[in-house]
């Protein structure tokens, strides 16, 4: 079994809106994904110990948000939301995403995108090849910040194969266009517990 994650392709998706509606932007919204289709060690097979895919979120969650960070064109302090999802081929099961997903991505993606207090929301699905997947979003500091929530679908041409996993990263510059339904803003935050 490798040591390292034998990654057989890479995508970044970069997403700006310039009007939603009838109105149009002053300043696009963006937000960019970038997503690593990788060989699933454990595909076809059960085991108890799934720590190689908790080690591997480490290296492919950095390489992951800096690409998303630098598809902005911004600063790792002036990234707003980010949110993770992995993909599973047909030989592989829901808990080999949870590995890559949770234990040890957080650190990460939070080095990367100049702190986050906040949980990252994440999601996972068994897929196949041209898979789209809603990854949900939140501001990095406080989940509650309502102009924030929101998602970034991102639509995978050729994977995962039925022996892949694929971890996603995603980063925004800014929430939801137009946004007006009340609630926490994000010049209101206290950014301490990663609520409020």
């Amino acid at each position: 079994m490798s040591t390292k994650p034998e990654v057989r392709k890479l995508y970044v998706f970069l997403e700006e809106t310039h009007a939603d509606g009838v109105k149009t932007l002053e300043k696009p919204v963006r937000k960019a994904a970038a997503a690593a289709a990788f060989k699933n060690p454990f595909a076809g097979v059960y085991a108890e110990d799934l720590s190689l895919l908790s080690d591997w979120s480490e290296e492919l969650g950095e390489m992951l948000t800096r690409k998303a960070v630098a598809a902005l064109g911004i600063s790792p302090e002036e990234a707003h939301s980010y949110g993770k999802a992995a993909v599973v081929g047909e030989k592989g099961e829901l808990e080999h995403c949870a590995a890559v997903l949770h234990p040890k991505l957080g650190k990460p993606m939070r080095d990367n995108v100049g702190g986050g207090k906040a949980i990252i929301p994440s999601s996972k699905k068994l897929g196949y090849p041209g898979v789209s997947i809603d990854v949900p979003l939140h501001y990095k500091d406080a989940a509650f910040v309502r102009t924030h929530f929101d998602a970034m679908e991102v639509h995978l041409p050729d994977s995962p194969r039925a022996d892949e996993l694929v971890l996603i990263v995603v980063v925004t510059d800014s929430g939801r266009p137009l946004p007006r339904i009340g609630g926490l803003k994000v010049e209101e935050i206290k950014g301490e517990d990663g609520l409020r």
